[in-house]
């Protein structure tokens, strides 16, 4: 079941993104890793910036967590991780979908690691288009992230046409 996650269920999703980062570890740079992978205070900021977490259910249980944030005239799809568990099933694929329904027209950005080519390889799945030579500008105009990580990531693009 697909619900929007309220945000003060704050350890439910640092358990699931904490959980399916570990996937990063080894992966992306050194100098960019870190334990926990995201912490409550970070979790926190992003919610006050304007992400809203929505959560895959089961069983009771959350086991995956994707965000959305409309920034000036578009919208990034943000922080999309699966539990490890629950990985390979179409959780992330059902997740991105009911997303962009509610993303509705216009051009939706997401930004991942350069390293994670799982990641880059489920959003062109999924109708993303990697936009390597704009990604850094890109981060710059819309993501609040370190330096480090712009210089290592990048972003794909989905334009479901119309104005915003």
């Amino acid at each position: 079941m697909i619900r929007k996650v309220s945000p003060t269920e704050v350890d439910d999703i640092l358990n699931v993104v904490n959980d399916a980062a570990q996937a990063y570890k080894g992966v992306i740079p050194t100098d960019c890793w870190k334990e926990p992978y995201m912490n409550r205070t970070e979790l926190t900021e992003e919610v006050a910036r304007g992400v809203e977490f929505y959560g895959y259910n089961e069983n009771g249980t959350l086991v995956a967590v994707m965000g959305i944030q409309p920034v000036k005239n578009l919208t990034l799809i943000r922080h999309a991780y699966v539990r490890i568990d629950h990985q390979r099933r179409g959780l992330g694929e059902k997740l991105l979908r009911h997303l962009l329904d509610l993303a509705g027209e216009g051009e939706v950005l997401v930004g991942t690691w350069k390293a994670a080519w799982w990641a880059v390889r489920f959003y062109e799945k999924n109708g993303f288009v990697l936009i390597s030579q704009e990604s850094r500008g890109k981060l710059r105009q819309y993501w609040t992230i370190p330096d480090r990580q712009a210089e290592t990531s990048v972003v794909l693009r989905m334009d479901r046409g119309g104005n915003r």
